[in-house]
């Protein structure tokens, strides 16, 4: 929102100056961003005609003028701007005036030709960018007064960041309601006298669109003359508040938007037909905008329409072909509320941003029409002329916010803010900003105005008086007595050990987006149960990830482009997953590898990271979970993505945890891999639950010691083994160590010997030869049973 200091002071009294204006404005929330000092240091400028102008003798460029300045005989002045020509009125700074800038004026010969003073464009005055040429009065300017004094200078242009909550500021009449109660003054200038009617055209309205659009207001303007110029005055405060001036009806409907806060448009009356009709477009139907492009609307679009075509997107931008010209005489004047829901989003649909679509997605004020409406309409009368119909109003009265009374309790205001603020000053914080104050007996009821969407509960009232009353009010105090610090719980280890574990192993931590492309989770094919977007940032970024691995492989992609051969990645973060009302989140440790096993160096031959190397890196994992949880792997329910060979499964007690292994071939090629990536992704908590270490008795019988090789089928997984042997004898197994595995000669193709030590203990008794052979036995029929096994010799 950016806008002239000078118009804003027209509308409330402030006797601070520029520097404590700003500096309130931004202490109550609205951030000023950028002040432009506009004619400043304009003391030895005044108003000017050139009265004769002849070509320079010596330059072709240039020209000699005579210059009537009020003070008697006419200066002569060399000029080289192209406006420059007899009977216009232009500014002139006279012998011995210093410019913004520190241009100091002098007399001076140019090209042999005296010349005293210098005729300025309003980029030389400090108060405009064009220096295309001189800047070009109104032919009614008095000759010699004061620039300063006939422009309103000096001034400033103010730019603030308003937040999306306070839409009421993005109208001159808004932000002076938040000066008055800062300042403690009043506002001046609201009320708004309604146009003469003096015609009796009329255009019916209809209201298709439903809560979309509540409320359409309509006024036929006939005999305009489209081509009267825009006063200078409401010329330069558009300037001043970044609008250029385009023709008289355009200016006047932006100058009432500035100044109120309601977008408004005028359609050329003669291209309409029949009755205006605001409704929901039709899949893919066409519109010209102003601008030229061609918009293709949907059903999510309102559109004004008459009988026969759309005029224009809702709250956004009007149409080509119903736009004024020089040519127009008669004007639909239109002002309407649209629902801040119907408007969202819909301009950057189209790839704009425009003022109207700027306010209507934040909400303005639905009672703002009829007053625009009305002082659009009087002001295009006193500059364009003509005749006004009555308005037409249409509205769907269910369909229209009404702002219910807050309560705001005494004790509970103090209690918030820390301090005592004085009823007296609460009531007229509360009535400066245009709301209706009740008191009662703990605290007052406040009824916001129907600009204020943001009033809803007794916690935005609280924040109003603190922002008036001043935050710098509000003392600064640390809270008494001790804080009690949760400690963290011994069961569960903290992510940073996780982290600090992968650091420790050479992983670099990544941090990826929770967006990722659709098209990249279907080439995954973890496209089952995502959670896609609403409003995505754009259309690589439509859904939540399902799964870590893909975005930290399109980072390992980024860096082997980059020339980097070994990389190892981790990031521990959330996957979605749509489960019902709600997307259900999941803490993951996810991991990638690719190069070789360890950074170059002379001390071993080097070779490719593999499968058992990212299995040891999370070995050392999870033996901080306790040494009573059992891990370990299979290849069963192996992912599609997967390598099958070089791949497992990771479970803790039996319960599956994750994935580990190599990319999958086909994965890796369609990602565009060129060497084995090694991946490993495992749910998060089962990492970080503890198993807290337990106090026993230490064994007063010596432990036994049978070593047993067996001969299996090569599918059988040492997992399937130890668990098959664990089951089979029970808690006299205390420990089971495999120590060789052996395939070759003399074992039979497709199967494999394992030899394994079990370590036998009781703790009653010491185990005898007999009970040492009794469950070698056992464990042989169990294997044999379920292993297809046999006892090598």
């Amino acid at each position: 929102m950016k806008f002239s200091e000078n118009w804003l002071r027209e509308l409330v009294d402030v006797s601070a100056d520029r520097a404590a204006l700003v500096h309130a404005l931004t202490m109550s929330g609205l951030e000023v961003e950028e002040v432009t000092a506009l004619g400043e240091s304009l003391g030895g400028v005044v108003v000017a005609e050139i009265v004769a102008a002849e070509k320079h003798p010596e330059a072709d460029r240039l020209q000699v003028c005579r210059v009537d300045a009020g003070q008697g005989e006419p200066l002569q002045i060399v000029c080289g701007a192209p406006n420059a020509r007899v009977g216009i009125k232009i500014p002139l700074a006279i012998v011995g005036a210093t410019l913004p800038g520190g241009i100091a004026i002098k007399a001076a010969k140019l090209r042999g030709v005296e010349s005293s003073g210098m005729l300025c464009s309003a980029k030389e005055l400090g108060i405009d960018a064009d220096a295309s040429g001189l800047l070009e009065l109104p032919l009614d300017a008095p000759v010699g007064q004061s620039l300063s004094d006939y422009l309103g200078l000096p001034d400033a242009s103010i730019e603030l960041k308003i937040t999306p909550n306070r839409p009421d500021c993005l109208g001159l009449f808004g932000l002076a309601h938040d000066v008055a109660a800062l300042f403690g003054s009043h506002v001046k200038g609201e009320a708004i006298v309604d146009a003469p009617v003096t015609a009796s055209a009329t255009r019916g309205v209809r209201l298709e669109a439903g809560s979309d659009a509540p409320r359409y207001l309509g006024r036929i303007i006939e005999g305009l003359d489209a081509t009267a110029p825009t006063p200078f005055w409401m010329a330069e405060r558009l300037r001043r508040s970044g609008v250029r001036p385009i023709s008289a009806i355009v200016d006047v409907t932006n100058y009432v938007m500035l100044e109120l806060g309601q977008p408004l448009h005028a359609f050329d009356n003669d291209t309409l037909s029949g009755d205006i009709v605001v409704r929901h477009a039709a899949q893919n139907e066409p519109l010209v905008l102003l601008d030229g492009s061609e918009a293709k609307l949907d059903t999510s679009f309102v559109v004004i329409a008459d009988s026969a075509r759309p005029l224009a997107v809702a709250g956004v931008m009007g149409g080509n072909d119903s736009r004024v010209t020089d040519a127009t005489r008669n004007v639909f004047l239109e002002a309407a509320h649209f629902a801040p829901a119907a408007i969202m989003g819909r301009a950057r649909k189209l790839g704009l941003h425009t003022d109207a679509s700027h306010r209507f997605e934040r909400g303005v004020d639905p009672n703002l029409p009829k007053r625009a409406i009305e002082r659009a309409t009087t002001l295009l009368l006193q500059i364009a002329g003509g005749s006004a119909g009555p308005i037409t109003i249409a509205e769907r009265a269910d369909d229209l916010r009404a702002h219910q009374a807050v309560a705001l309790r005494r004790a509970r205001l103090a209690r918030v803010l820390g301090i005592d603020v004085a009823d007296s000053e609460v009531a007229r914080i509360f009535a400066a900003l245009g709301m209706t104050v009740t008191t009662t007996a703990d605290g007052w009821l406040v009824t916001p105005p129907s600009s204020r969407f943001d009033i809803e509960r007794e916690e935005d009232l609280i924040e109003e008086v603190a922002r008036i009353h001043g935050y710098e009010r509000i003392p600064t105090s640390l809270p008494a007595g001790e804080i009690a610090l949760a400690a963290d719980p011994e069961a569960r280890l903290h992510e940073m050990n996780l982290r600090d574990q992968l650091a420790a192993r050479g992983y670099f931590e990544a941090v990826t987006l929770s967006f990722v492309s659709a098209d990249l989770l279907r080439t995954w094919g973890l496209d089952q149960a995502w959670v896609p977007l609403a409003n995505p940032l754009s259309a690589d970024l439509a859904v939540m990830r399902t799964s870590l691995l893909p975005g930290l492989i399109e980072a390992l992609r980024h860096n082997r482009a980059r020339q980097q051969d070994r990389i190892r990645l981790f990031e521990v973060a959330r996957s979605f997953h749509a489960t019902g009302d709600a997307p259900d989140e999941v803490g993951r440790v996810a991991m990638v590898a690719c190069g070789s096993a360890r950074a170059e160096q002379w001390g071993e031959a080097s070779r490719t990271f593999d499968f058992y190397d990212l299995k040891g890196d999370i070995d050392a994992l999870v033996a901080h979970t306790g040494e009573s949880a059992r891990w370990s792997v299979d290849a069963e329910g192996l992912p599609a993505w997967l390598h099958p060979g070089r791949s497992a499964r990771v479970l803790r007690d039996g319960q599956p945890v994750g994935f580990l292994g190599a990319l999958h071939p086909a994965l890796a090629k369609t990602l565009d891999l060129a060497s084995d990536v090694h991946v490993a992704e495992l749910a998060l908590e089962p990492i970080l639950a503890r198993r807290l270490p337990q106090a026993s008795r230490v064994a007063r019988f010596p432990a036994v010691r049978r070593d047993i090789a067996v001969d299996l089928p090569e599918e059988v997984s040492w997992a399937r083994v130890e668990a098959t042997v664990r089951q089979a004898l029970g808690e006299v197994l205390k420990d089971i160590r495999l120590f060789d595995r052996y395939a070759g000669k003399g074992i039979d193709d497709g199967r494999k010997s394992l030899a394994m030590g079990l370590i036998l203990q009781d703790a009653s008794r010491t185990l005898t030869d007999d009970d040492a052979d009794g469950c070698v036995a056992n464990a042989v029929a169990a294997l044999e049973k379920t292993c297809k096994a046999r006892l090598r010799g």
